[in-house]
């Protein structure tokens, strides 16, 4: 199922995006999908990130070296 979402972009970010997307021969819909996408593939990367650091910490990893060691 598909759903359909109207924004209003500020002019300059519109004028970006019918670049970009003449650029990169794609249409705005698919860039703005894909965005989407990487937006909140991020968000709960961060807050798993988050979570998992709080915990990383009370054992005594604190750099990506430490993890790096625990996980070689």
């Amino acid at each position: 199922m598909r759903s359909v979402l109207s924004i209003s972009l500020p002019e300059k970010i519109a004028q970006e995006l019918n670049e970009f997307a003449r650029e990169m021969g794609r249409n705005k819909s698919e860039i703005v999908k894909e965005s989407i996408s990487l937006y909140l593939w991020e968000q709960r990367f961060r807050e798993s990130r988050k979570r998992l650091s709080v915990r990383a910490k009370k054992t005594g990893m604190v750099t990506e070296d430490d993890v790096f060691k625990a996980v070689s």
